[in-house]
């Protein structure tokens, strides 16, 4: 008789690493093996190779990064790799659908030992990378972890529990692989060490002793990882292969031109496929630095009333607090800023007091509905001063960008207040409430502000980086 066919799997639905459990009913739990090792003395039992630390973004402040580090007894020590290479070569890989795998083929992981390898060719082309001297190092974003979790949270036994099955499983990742020296760094908060923020890439430079990116060979290093804004895919004879959805974010890809080095998907890298069609949701290419320009100006405000009232409109980072300091704080105007005063009624009380003192006022805040500015438009009307409204129609995805600069430079020209990043909620209850400013709603006039970047060609390398 013959045998059933067997539909030939997937190329990543190989595994070779960790094997299956089996387990029988009357097994006891606890092995013959793990019975052993408890007795064995502790100067007889395998030494660990992999080493965890943890690291906070600023001193003072929770720590947020996790890393491993993997070193054999064979691993070179960094006078010999100072003195066999003048440049280091960085192969840097994900983690997650790059490297493995869930092998339960759930999306998440249900515990340490649910991992096999993402294709059974990874192992060994990571060690081919260490073989031709590669530094071969893992950037990877953990946001289920928390290694600070509030005490009063639901459950923060949990949350302690998922630290531990990472790192046990982060252990037998990096022990099978057993390349003489290999580092982790994942990134648990939403700060600086975030991909595609370079605050991993940051520690690694220190870890490996590099004073600065001309230490590194940027031309030959890459990094590999599934996040790389991938368009969807039919199937071009819309049968047979199953759709391809799209990437879930850019994070890789763009980290990577954070950095200058080579991006590469994991089919590409490691299956050799060709390149599929991608886009990000924020493209810096759209905003360059205009050339010839040390400090880029944009045309001035005209003031065109001895006194009067202006009320920006405006998603957050959208520029308002930036043009208020570079137009309007030389014209004499006052402020009223609801993040320095906290609420609406402070910002109308102090407006009120500098319109009776004959000041003109700015009122910087959102305004994103016609209720909102309505308030702003009967002041003016009983103070007898004319209203204006600047309407600043930057791009979501840009007001994202800039208020992540803006937050994780604190005092630097980006961020001169020391203000803190949004949370996304911010953004989407503006969209939500947003409606476009009329003239009819009482305005004298509503001016429409485009964004231009405003800086020097030093600030400018700082927010021509990918922050989100």
């Amino acid at each position: 008789m013959a045998s059933p066919s067997r539909k030939r799997p997937e190329p990543h639905d190989h595994s070779i690493s960790p094997p299956p459990l089996k387990r029988r009913a009357v097994q006891p739990s606890i092995s013959k093996s793990a019975v052993a090792n408890f007795f064995t003395p502790a100067s007889q039992k395998p030494k660990d190779l992999t080493v965890w630390t943890e690291r906070s973004p600023e001193e003072g402040e929770p720590t947020t990064l996790l890393v491993a580090k993997y070193v054999s007894p064979d691993a070179k020590s960094d006078d010999q790799k100072q003195t066999e290479v003048k440049r280091r070569k960085i192969a840097a890989f994900d983690l997650d659908s790059t490297l493995i795998t869930p092998s339960s083929g759930k999306k998440h992981a249900e515990g340490p030992g649910d991992w096999k390898w993402w294709h059974n060719c990874v192992p060994a082309k990571l060690r081919e990378l260490h073989n031709e001297g590669y530094d071969i190092i893992i950037f990877t974003n953990q946001g289920g972890l928390s290694l600070h979790p509030d005490p009063k949270a639901k459950m923060p036994l949990k949350n302690k529990a998922r630290v531990i099955h990472f790192k046990t499983k982060c252990g037998s990742v990096l022990s099978h692989l057993d390349i003489p020296e290999i580092t982790l760094y994942a990134a648990t908060g939403k700060d600086i060490f975030r991909k595609p923020r370079t605050g991993m890439w940051e520690e690694m430079k220190k870890d490996l002793n590099l004073s600065s990116d001309r230490d590194i060979d940027l031309e030959n290093s890459l990094f590999v990882g599934d996040a790389g804004g991938r368009l969807a895919q039919l199937p071009s004879d819309g049968k047979g292969k199953k759709a391809i959805p799209k990437d879930f974010s850019c994070s890789d890809r763009n980290m990577a031109s954070n950095v200058g080095i080579r991006y590469l998907t994991p089919e590409e890298f490691f299956l050799g496929e060709e390149a599929r069609n991608f886009e990000r949701d924020f493209d810096l290419s759209r905003w360059p630095f205009p050339e010839g320009k040390g400090e880029v100006e944009d045309g001035k405000f005209e003031k065109k009333n001895e006194k009067e009232l202006l009320l920006f409109v405006g998603p957050p980072g959208a520029g308002k607090s930036t043009f208020f300091w570079r137009y309007l704080k030389p014209l004499g105007y006052e402020r009223a800023n609801q993040d320095l005063l906290k609420t609406k009624e402070k910002c109308l009380k102090a407006a009120a007091g500098w319109l009776e003192e004959g000041e003109s006022v700015v009122v910087d805040a959102t305004n994103a509905d016609p209720d909102t500015r309505r308030l702003w438009v009967e002041l003016a009307r009983k103070h007898k001063v004319p209203v204006r409204c600047v309407w600043f129609k930057t791009p979501l995805e840009l007001c994202m960008h800039n208020d992540a600069v803006r937050g994780l430079n604190k005092n630097t020209e980006h961020n001169p207040e020391a203000r803190h990043m949004l949370p996304g909620l911010a953004f989407n209850t503006f969209k939500s409430r947003f409606k476009e400013p009329k003239v009819a709603e009482g305005f004298d006039e509503v001016v429409p502000v485009e964004f231009k970047f405003k800086g020097t060609k030093e600030e400018y390398e700082i927010w021509g980086r990918y922050w989100v």
